[in-house]
């Protein structure tokens, strides 16, 4: 199958878990025989190549267009971007054009809507996130219903829509009331094989991490969904409990300040230090040197920082929110606390440090776990199914036996959940 995926990131520009995603999938599917494009974003690094082929993956890297627009004037910076993405979309059309789109989020969706009709072909969007869900169900300002609004428009344009948890396939169902048989539910997957590191390299990054105690870690956007502020809210008493335990922050994000703030005003800062951005072998380093990791989500579509972290051996300590309650169950695969609740957070991470065997069982149930539900292969192959329903449906609706429901507006009011429900 010719297969293209539409992403505004990938290796190596990588903002999170998105582009990760993407990567290991298109190589998968490329290894499986597949015909496979990604069409994504130029990081700006003349070192970079704007067309070459990866790991039986070709790539296309296309700057903005125009380039002077910041992300800052986030809807000005995603239209320039989809203009760049549909040039390059269609002069590619010229010689090569894929049997299925693969749009992965709502940044992509102007590029998935006219290349699914230049093309012709059926598309398939795969929602990692949605804007109601980060803002718990409300729409704050012009912006996010901006978002929403463009999000419900790429469901509807998509043939199929991919979620990676069942707790996303309700949230999509309700936010954007889609039929349930629209939707198919595969989740995200890892490589146990590749997600190793070397005792030298887990070393050097505890020398250069840790303290004199325990290293908790989080990895991830620094947004107010990821929840770090309720990690380092915990941080006085964990500090009580172990003097010389470090909490290691590694990410980037426009909630930076507000996080330094907040550990200067709870007179914690020389405990936590914030890492910022790592390469990916540097992630895997910190993480196998962490005796925890610890995913404070607020919401979370899925966790994939949660399967990283148990690839590489480190017990971990998650929020029972969203997805993230499908991948770690309580006493089981780790550890979990309410959502935002600094106490109950402090107290896992205390428990987890201080029951070794805990630590070990359930490092030992999360990889067994890894190995039969979250292999990419099996992923790859169900993704594909996906794909061919979707092309057999798309066939039928241009035969005239099925039909599109007519465009509505999806916006009634702030609070979408709510209303949905």
């Amino acid at each position: 199958m010719r297969i293209l995926h539409l992403s505004w990131e990938y290796p190596p520009l990588v903002y999170g878990g998105l582009g990760r995603h993407v990567h290991a999938l298109a190589e998968t599917q490329a290894a499986a025989g597949h015909d496979v494009v990604v069409l994504t974003q130029h990081p700006g690094d003349p070192s970079v190549a704007l067309d070459e082929t990866v790991s039986g993956v070709r790539v296309l890297r296309v700057p903005h267009d125009p380039s002077s627009i910041p992300m800052s004037e986030l809807l000005a910076w995603v239209l320039s971007l989809n203009h760049a993405f549909v040039r390059a979309g269609m002069r590619l059309g010229r010689t090569w054009t894929p049997d299925v789109l693969h749009a992965h989020d709502w940044v992509v969706a102007h590029t998935g809507a006219a290349l699914r009709q230049e093309y012709g072909v059926a598309l398939v969007a795969t929602m990692h996130a949605t804007e109601a869900g980060r803002h718990q169900g409300w729409l704050p300002n012009d912006l996010s219903t901006a978002i929403h609004t463009t999000e419900w428009w790429l469901t509807f344009e998509a043939r199929r829509v991919i979620t990676c948890s069942q707790h996303m396939r309700w949230e999509v169902t309700r936010l954007f009331e889609l039929p349930a048989d629209k939707v198919d539910v595969i989740p995200n997957g890892i490589d146990i094989g590749e997600w190793t590191t070397t005792d030298d390299d887990v070393a050097a990054a505890r020398t250069e991490l840790a303290a004199d105690g325990p290293m908790v870690l989080f990895a991830g956007r620094l947004e107010w969904e990821k929840g770090v502020h309720t990690l380092v809210e915990a941080m006085p008493r964990l500090r009580r409990r172990f003097p010389g335990l470090r909490l290691v922050v590694v990410g980037r994000g426009s909630q930076l300040e507000p996080l330094e703030d907040l550990a200067r005003r709870l007179r914690v800062s020389r405990s936590v230090h914030f890492a910022g951005w790592r390469t990916e072998a540097g992630l895997r380093s910190a993480a196998a040197a962490a005796d925890v990791v610890v995913v404070p989500s607020v919401y979370e579509p899925f966790g994939l920082v949660a399967l990283e972290a148990a690839a590489l051996g480190t017990p971990l300590v998650a929020s029972d929110t969203g997805g993230l309650a499908e991948i770690v169950v309580n006493g089981e695969t780790g550890l979990t606390f309410p959502a935002l609740d600094a106490p109950a957070l402090a107290d896992a991470v205390t428990a987890m440090l201080r029951d070794e065997v805990l630590a070990r069982r359930v490092v030992r149930e999360a990889r067994e776990v890894l190995s039969r539900d979250y292999a990419w292969p099996a992923i790859a192959a169900t993704t594909v199914t996906a794909y061919e329903r979707a092309v057999r449906e798309e066939r039928a609706l241009l035969a005239g036996q099925g039909t599109r429901p007519e465009l509505r507006m999806a916006v009634r009011d702030g609070n979408l959940l709510r209303d949905a429900t």
